[in-house]
Parts: C-alpha cells; structure tokens; sequence
C-alpha cells in the first residue's frame, strides 16, 4: 500500500507532464488510442466517484458559517468564464464548433486539481473545496443553461439532455462515493489512497483519446485554440482576484477564489462536447486540462513564496 501511495504521489506531482506526455503520444500515435473514444462518460463518472468517496459534509460548512466569499466564487465562476469564453471566440472569430467547445469549458464547474493548487499557494483550502463541492452540485442547471445561451448560435444545444448526461457522469459518481463512504467508512479509509492515481489514470485516457480523435484538427487549428484557452484562463484567474478584492475579501480568499475561476472542470468538458457536439468542440477542453495544470502550479509558487495573511492553517485533505 505505501508503494501505491508513493505512485499516487508521484503521479498528483508531475501531473501536468503526464496530460502533456499522454496528448504527445496520442498525437503521434492516434490509431492506438481511438478505442478509448467511445469509454470517456465512464471514466469521468470514475472521477467524480473518486470525488465523492472524499467528500463529506464539512466540505458544505462554509456556505452556512461564512457564505460571502463562497457566494462572490460563484457567482464569479459562472458569470466570469463563460462570458470571456464567449468574447474571445468572437474576438478571435473561431469557427462554430471551437467556439461551442470554448464556451463549454468556461461553463463547466471548478475542476478537482484547483484545491490543491489552492493548497500550495497558501490559500484558503476551505474556501476551495466549499466551491468546487457547490459548483459542481449547481453544475446539472448553470452548465446547460449558459451552453444554451451563448454557444446556441453556433451548434444546436439540448438543455434537457446535456442537464441528463451531467446528472449520470457528475451526480450520481459523486452520490455513490459519498454514499459508500458514509457506510463503510472502514473500507474506503484504506483504499482511498488510491484514488488519486486512479483520477489521474482516467483523466489521461480521456486527453490521450480526445488528442488521437483530432490529430488532424491538431495541426490545422492547434494553435489557435492554445491561445484561446492561454487567454481564457489567464483572464480567469485575474478577474477572479480582481472581484474577491473589491468585494473586500482577504488575501487567503482572493488566492482561492482567482484558482477556483481560472481552472475549470476540462474532464467534464471533454465529455459533454464529445457526446453533445463533435470531438473537434472538445479541443479546447483537452488544451484546458494540460494549460491549466502548467499555470496552476506556476501561480501556486510565486504565490508560495508571496507572505499571506495568517487568517487560515492551509488544510488539504483532498488531493484527486
């Protein structure tokens, strides 16, 4: 067990050079990772059954003891990220289904990585995990919603059954985690060790097998897309600072809120606009989950060394 730990470890460490590494050989080699196409709804649902056999219900604590800066990350989320998503496709005149595939990844929740990132920028950790818990539970309702409001005009969006496809691979994973959990407690306190690795194993199939599906998509519209996701995300993390600041909140909290709004939940995306679109739409989400565990970290150091405010003891218990 303490080897598969060490693994895990190892793997939550140098994350961002496996997502790059799993999408380099996918490119180069696509034949071999095609099969996995058709497996991507379930890994993620493995995902976010990790999630929920982590999660418990102190993770929630915070929207009732102190609900502002959980409120004002929020609201942040889904409003900041969609709506720059929605500019920059306009502004770098992307074609219909890149620009569908942007505005998905800035409407999907908070991704799981944004809490440990949170960890080690000194942040507020039980800031980041109340809103990536909340996000993700208003993810079936806000996530449908802004796809149909702003990507509408480029592809045909059904509400009704991205809102189903959410509920399968995000709540029902994340209930029954929980679930287990809650009754055997035992069971999941040894094993749970492993679900970091095992998150990280799924999430690289799914880039590895997104990247084959569109290495010819790669090479025509790769770099463009880059950009798009570089800005995107770059704006996120500056503007979701910018509103914990002026809503007053201290430096713990404007750390957590500006990752939580920068690193978004790329899986989800993946999956949503491989089975609602086209596997060209989940570009921008495969470039989301390698761009964002590379700014993640870089933020996370020069904020590490950055003095804090000595209003929170950092508290990462969750790291998948």
């Amino acid at each position: 067990m303490k080897s598969i730990e060490k693994v895990s470890a190892l793997a939550g460490k140098y994350f961002a050079v496996l997502v790059i590494l799993a999408a380099v050989i996918a490119f180069l080699y696509p034949p071999a990772f095609l099969v996995f196409g058709g497996y991507i709804t379930i890994l993620l649902g493995v995902v976010m059954f990790g999630m929920g056999l982590t999660l418990k219900p102190v993770d929630f604590k915070l929207v009732f003891t102190k609900p502002i800066p959980v409120i004002v990350g929020i609201c942040a989320q889904y409003t900041i990220m969609p709506l720059v998503a929605f500019a920059l496709a306009y502004l770098l005149r992307l074609p219909p289904e890149l620009a569908a595939g942007l505005v998905l990844l800035g409407s999907v929740p908070g991704g799981t990585a944004s809490n440990v990132m949170v960890y080690l920028a000194r942040g507020n950790v039980a800031l980041s995990v109340a809103m990536t818990s909340l996000s993700t539970m208003l993810a079936p309702i806000m996530t449908p919603l802004l796809i149909y409001l702003l990507a509408g005009q480029w592809l045909p969006v059904d509400p009704v059954a991205m809102f189903m496809s959410i509920i399968q691979v995000i709540i029902i994973p994340i209930i029954l985690g929980f679930l287990i959990q809650k009754f055997f407690p035992v069971a999941v306190e040894k094993g749970v060790t492993v679900v970091p690795l095992i998150s990280v194993v799924a999430i690289l199939i799914i880039v590895a097998a997104v990247t084959a599906a569109n290495a010819g998509n790669v090479v025509t519209a790769g770099f463009l897309v880059f950009i798009a996701v570089f800005l995107h995300n770059g704006f996120g993390l500056l503007l979701g600072y910018l509103v914990a600041l002026m809503m007053g909140l201290g430096e713990n909290e404007r750390r957590a809120i500006s990752i939580e709004v920068g690193m978004q939940n790329s899986g989800l995306g993946v999956a949503l606009a491989t089975a609602h679109f086209s596997p060209l739409a989940a570009l921008p989400s495969v470039w989301g989950a390698i761009w964002h565990n590379i700014s993640g970290p870089i933020l996370a150091t020069f904020w590490a060394n950055k003095s804090v405010e000595k209003n929170e003891t950092p508290d990462i218990r969750r790291v998948n």
